[in-house]
């Protein structure tokens, strides 16, 4: 069966901030899927640590007050974050999240912040499957003009996006994209199995780094970097 019809695991942060190494957890959500239906959810609201940003609290609608006052603190909650992920990638269940560099990265920067095993060592190997609906977009329609966003890749799937920056709607969004796009392409992406293409996304994605970098360069940036790894930085 493709795996696109088999259980897939969403996975999303909202976060202090754009930087993963930096940045700390404030919501987390879990979402077990099957065929893009919820079976079970899981949600951790965290107190980071530090302060919220207006502008990032303005974005998910979390307070400082509120993470400080109904927060779990961040060690405890994190290392439930990380469990929770890493028992359903060892099952072999594929793990989407949109733009997983950057919330795979933020997480394993916060386990290392807070003296924990890194993802990859609670593996015992790489990290994986992960399906990046945002890496396939951009593959299989790579000319398309316009935001590739979370909401205007939904727009573009018919994936209903219910509350934009809630983690579990977020996580949600991302994996019912996932579904559209393999059964939309299925040479390119559906008929592949989860390891297959995980495999296809690393170089997907360098191929697009190495060409925005170039692009980037003949302009007004000479030494822009995009960073060409996936799915971890």
């Amino acid at each position: 069966m493709s795996w696109w019809k088999e259980p897939l695991v969403g996975f999303d942060l909202e976060t202090t901030g754009t930087d993963p190494a930096q940045s700390r957890i404030v919501t987390a959500a879990l979402v077990d899927t099957l065929g893009g239906r919820v079976e079970k959810s899981f949600g951790w609201l965290v107190d980071p640590g530090v302060p919220i940003p207006a502008e990032a609290a303005a974005i998910h609608g979390i307070t400082d007050e509120h993470a400080r006052g109904h927060g779990r603190p961040a060690a405890e909650a994190v290392e439930e974050i990380a469990t929770a992920l890493c028992d359903r990638l060892a099952l072999g269940r594929p793990m989407v999240a949109f733009n997983a560099p950057f919330d795979l990265s933020l997480l394993d920067a916060e386990l290392r912040r807070h003296g924990r095993p890194a993802l990859a060592e609670r593996l015992g190997g790489s990290v994986g499957s992960v399906v990046d609906p945002l890496v396939i977009d951009r593959s299989v329609d790579r000319y398309r003009k316009g935001s590739r966003t979370l909401q205007h890749v939904c727009e573009v799937y018919g994936v209903e996006l219910a509350d934009a920056h809630e983690a579990g709607s977020d996580a949600l969004a991302a994996v019912r994209v996932a579904v559209a796009l393999g059964e939309r392409y299925p040479a390119q992406v559906g008929d592949l199995t989860a390891a297959q293409l995980h495999e296809r996304q690393i170089d997907w994605h360098r191929a697009w780094a190495e060409g925005l970098q170039a692009w980037l360069r003949k302009g007004k940036d000479t030494e822009a970097v995009i960073d060409p790894r996936w799915p971890l930085r």
